[in-house]
């Protein structure tokens, strides 16, 4: 059989476009994973806060700012957001709702001991990721559902803020100071987030410069709502529902 040579650039194209995405998903599938059962307060940190009194700036700014650089589950949601909106001012509103959500959640759930499932809560921040990916994708407007795309970016807020809270209620840190140390982890946790996100920004708007955006756009959707599936598949496991 011979291929005429459209054939061929499409072919070659699909080949070009398909391999990258394909060597992503491996990646994904082997580090997600161990992320997924391992995403919490380092040991060596925890140590360190447990043995602090009172207030401190610094340790709780700095393990703010280091879970969310390593957040894998609230970059990929907010690798979706970036995705959705095409202005740098949208990006700066719906990041806001997000931060203001997740900072609601993070202090009052550990200042008043919200009781948490923390693999029911971080299965919740994948579904959150599989719908911003399915949304972008226009899976859920096919079948006819639609949401406020700004009240569920500040209601999965909440939801993600949560989950930052309960893995500061895994760890037994002195309650004298709470408030300012709680304080001082959140705006640790919004720096992080700036740092990734701008990162994000930066290569999803060049992104769009480019020719074949549309194929990016499509392929790094479908990753990330892979990348959903597999950290709320691993957390129910982890809860007990799919065991």
């Amino acid at each position: 059989m011979i291929l005429s040579q459209a054939q061929l650039n499409h072919f070659h194209h699909k080949k070009e476009i398909s391999s990258p995405a394909s060597l992503l998903l491996v990646i994904l599938f082997l580090i997600l994973p161990g992320l997924a059962l391992g995403h919490g307060v380092a040991e060596g940190d925890a140590s360190f806060l447990q043995q602090r009194e009172g207030f401190h700036f610094w340790p709780y700014f700095y393990l703010g700012a280091k879970h969310m650089v390593t957040g894998y589950d609230h970059l990929l949601f907010l690798a979706g957001v970036v995705f959705f909106v095409h202005r740098l001012s949208d990006v700066v509103v719906y990041v806001s709702l997000f931060a203001l959500g997740h900072t609601l959640t993070l202090i009052s759930g550990v200042f008043f001991d919200v009781p948490a499932n923390v693999y029911l809560v971080d299965a919740i921040i994948g579904i959150s990721v599989i719908y911003k990916a399915a949304e972008n994708l226009g899976a859920l407007e096919s079948i006819g559902i639609k949401f406020d795309p700004k009240a569920a970016v500040f209601g999965f807020g909440l939801i993600h803020g949560l989950g930052l809270a309960t893995k500061l209620q895994e760890i037994s840190i002195s309650e004298e100071g709470l408030l300012g140390n709680l304080i001082a982890f959140n705006v640790g946790v919004e720096v992080g987030q700036i740092l990734g996100l701008s990162f994000l920004v930066i290569m999803i708007f060049a992104l769009r410069t480019n020719t074949r955006y549309r194929s990016y756009y499509v392929a790094s959707n479908v990753l990330i709502m892979t990348g959903g599936i597999i950290l709320t598949a691993y957390q129910l496991t982890g809860y007990g529902l799919l065991s």
